[in-house]
């Protein structure tokens, strides 16, 4: 089965963070780099990737996503610092 991924995607000064779901990370990362990512993105160059999780299920993937989504700011920056204390752009 095909793995699928939740990421968070930040900018240079980490203030603005999008969450998104993917079944090819590498691409998608690269997508955002390269200024293909969506419009959100573009607008706030968000282009380091600071967290993500893998999942063997798109729908639990998703569902991951849309939680995350919900959650306040200061919740999402507690958990990329569970696994990303500094908060650094991580490479694939």
């Amino acid at each position: 089965m095909k793995s699928s991924f939740v990421y968070i995607i930040t900018n240079q000064y980490r203030t603005t963070f999008y969450i998104g779901v993917t079944a090819d990370l590498y691409k998608r990362v690269s997508e955002h780099e390269n200024g293909i990512g969506s419009t959100f993105t573009k607008k706030y160059n968000l282009k380091d990737l600071i967290y993500f999780e893998e999942f063997s299920d798109i729908n639990q993937a998703i569902a991951r996503e849309k939680q995350i989504k919900n959650w306040h700011k200061e919740w999402k920056i507690n958990l990329i610092k569970e696994k990303n204390p500094s908060l650094s752009t991580l490479k694939l």
